[in-house]
């Protein structure tokens, strides 16, 4: 499936149009395959949209949740991707702890949790070394650099192609992150982009010539659907 742009009026718009599409491949995954998972992303624009998730009736015992990347920050931090969609969502509906796969930060070294993390996926999925799981949705932000989960311009975790799990690096600070292979193993990569300072990163991510070292998020390439979800004060022309 090519990529899919659709511009919205406004982040309300992005979140009714996301809640949509996740419903939908939520049922279809949960009637084929008996489950559904989703990665989460951090950022102010789909909080509103795990509120909304909050309000539907669902098979939570069904719905197995995941985080594309993790400030290296407790989950008690207000920073924490973590943090923000359990009190958005996920403490407000009857979930079983099981399904929750945070990554965990408490480990003093980086690179030790995203080990823990990639080995927790791999018993998760039931993975045989080398092998990616095809998650049923991850959801991504872009940063006006043209980063997308902890996938930073010019930084070691672009290169990283077998591993689940890497360590990102923002400014010395690091994260724990999705690898870019992993993400495009997804059945549905869906990106919620607003804001106007977005522009001119998306406009270099869309062109059919570019850099993914300098804009990372032109690495999502997944095998399965791609959305991109804008406000109108973040469109460009796609070419």
């Amino acid at each position: 499936m090519k990529r899919q742009v659709e511009v919205l009026p406004d982040v309300a718009g992005i979140v009714e149009r996301a809640l949509g599409l996740i419903l939908e491949r939520a049922e279809a995954a949960i009637a084929q395959r008996g489950s559904f998972s989703i990665a989460l992303s951090g950022g102010s624009t789909p909080k509103p949209l795990y509120e909304a998730i909050a309000q539907q009736s669902l098979p939570w015992d069904k719905i197995q949740v995941f985080w594309g990347d993790e400030r290296y920050v407790p989950p008690t931090h207000p920073d924490s991707n973590e943090g923000m969609a359990r009190r958005a969502w996920l403490d407000q509906v009857p979930i079983p702890a099981a399904n929750i796969h945070a990554m965990d930060t408490s480990p003093a070294d980086p690179a030790a949790a995203a080990d823990l993390h990639e080995q927790h996926l791999q018993q998760v999925f039931q993975l045989a070394p080398g092998e990616f799981p095809a998650l049923d949705v991850v959801l991504l932000g872009i940063g006006d650099d043209g980063h997308t989960a902890s996938l930073f311009p010019h930084t070691a975790a672009l290169n990283v192609g077998d591993r689940l799990i890497t360590v990102g690096n923002k400014d010395g600070q690091p994260r724990i992150t999705f690898t870019a292979p992993l993400i495009n193993h997804a059945r549905c990569v869906l990106f919620l982009v607003a804001g106007a300072n977005k522009r001119p990163a998306l406009s270099a991510i869309f062109a059919p010539q570019g850099d993914a070292d300098t804009y990372p998020a032109r690495l999502i390439q997944p095998n399965g659907e791609l959305w991109w979800l804008l406000d109108q004060t973040a469109s460009v022309p796609v070419p």
